[in-house]
């Protein structure tokens, strides 16, 4: 959810810093002199804007380092050794957008940055293990940062959702499962996971990593595009003028990203200590679980179970289909499978139970009037009666009668009802 306060002061605030590069001339390789106004992507403030809602940033308090309040000015020369230096593999250079995006997290966004950097004290060891076993440059657990600012839960206005944005149909070409109970775009491991997948499949139909950046954030339709336009050129910067307007700003911004989190005691930000547990397990859950069980006999606050397992859309764990992980504080795992069966009981009715999964078919019955085919009669058995007496009796065949009643001799006795259709 926005605030639309929070969202008018940020447009605000960077209309003064854009306006200050916005009229720069040749300042991006391959733009001879033409426009270099800055595009951002889709999104991206407000993925900013959504850290300040996110309920670990809420727990946060100040580490012993003292943030200065005061920017400092950093000339261009600065910057260029910088990125120079910093260990990537991945080319970082420099140009005036790329300044203005550091400017962004640096000066306009630096306790947002903070916070960003407390996080990453979590999520960058799973990004940079799923990374390294896909051989994937290490400066690539930085792309979280402009796609969702770290939250987990992050869902774009055009439905991109999770740390790395997946929209649904290329996070479930990846195997991600989506549906109404399970969310795996918002799990951390399998959307890194799958992630990882895509920017291997990326960078061998590209070979070059700024075209699998712009290729993550626009599609390869319009990176192909792109370079068809240019003349066949396969470099992001020669192919910069041809792109969508908000892919120009998003390898900029990813250097910049790169930069901010490498540098930030540079600039007098430091780390917010965010309360979430850097030691996890994971447990197989085979039963059918709600957060409010586990929440309740274990005494761990359910907003910390969401946090660990966002993927869960309901609160609920389908494990009855099939198993799905369920991630706790380790501290705490050991208790989960002391308690299993406490936990499976508690509000069982009320949380479990209650789900529905059978119902039966009611067989619906015409209505019909007196007189007419289809009416049901019953017919109470006379003293010397026999079922032939009846049949003759209501005009129907002895067959249909036995069939009617289930009767599977002729013998039948006084005061037997018989049901007889007219």
């Amino acid at each position: 959810m926005k605030r639309q306060f929070i969202t008018l002061l940020f447009l605000l605030s960077l209309t003064t810093l854009f306006s200050q590069v916005s009229n720069v001339k040749g300042d991006l390789p391959g733009q001879d002199g033409k426009d270099t106004t800055i595009n951002v992507p889709t999104d991206f403030y407000n993925s900013l804007d959504n850290v300040l809602h996110s309920w670990i940033v809420s727990r946060a308090v100040k580490s012993n380092c003292s943030s200065s309040d005061v920017p400092l000015d950093v000339p261009d020369s600065i910057y260029r050794l910088r990125l120079s230096k910093m260990p990537c593999f991945m080319e970082m250079p420099y140009n005036n957008t790329v300044r203005s995006f550091i400017e962004l997290y640096t000066v306009k966004k630096r306790h947002l940055l903070e916070y960003m950097l407390g996080m990453s004290d979590y999520y960058f060891p799973i990004f940079e293990r799923i990374l390294n076993a896909n051989n994937l440059p290490l400066e690539l657990r930085n792309l979280p940062i402009i796609e969702s600012a770290l939250n987990a839960t992050a869902i774009s206005r055009v439905g991109a959702a999770g740390l790395w944005q997946f929209m649904i149909p290329t996070g479930r070409m990846y195997g991600l499962e989506v549906n109404s109970l399970v969310d795996e775009r918002l799990d951390p491991i399998k959307s890194t996971q799958a992630a990882g997948r895509f920017l291997k499949d990326l960078y061998a139909m590209y070979g070059d990593w700024h075209l699998v950046i712009a290729a993550y954030n626009c599609g390869p339709g319009n990176v192909n595009k792109a370079i068809r336009r240019s003349g066949g050129k396969r470099d992001y910067w020669e192919i910069y003028p041809y792109l969508p307007a908000e892919t120009r700003g998003y390898v900029p911004i990813f250097i910049a990203a790169n930069y901010a989190m490498h540098y930030a005691t540079k600039h007098n930000i430091c780390k917010a200590k965010v309360k979430m547990p850097v030691v996890i397990d994971t447990i197989m859950v085979h039963a059918k679980v709600h957060f409010e069980q586990i929440s309740t006999i274990l005494n761990i606050p359910v907003e910390e179970i969401r946090l660990l397992n966002p993927q869960y859309r309901k609160d609920f764990i389908p494990g009855n289909i099939k198993p799905y992980s369920l991630c706790l504080p380790l501290n705490f795992a050991n208790g989960f499978y002391e308690k299993y069966k406490d936990i499976i009981a508690y509000k069982a009715d009320t949380l479990i139970n209650n789900r529905r999964e059978e119902t039966p078919i009611l067989q619906v019955v015409k209505s019909v009037t007196p007189g007419a085919n289809g009416r049901v009669i019953y017919h109470k058995v006379k003293k010397g009666e026999t079922l032939s007496d009846v049949a003759m009796r209501y005009g129907v065949s002895l067959v249909k009668l036995k069939k009617w009643n289930k009767i599977h001799s002729s013998l039948i006795k006084p005061g037997q009802k018989l049901k007889v259709i007219k």
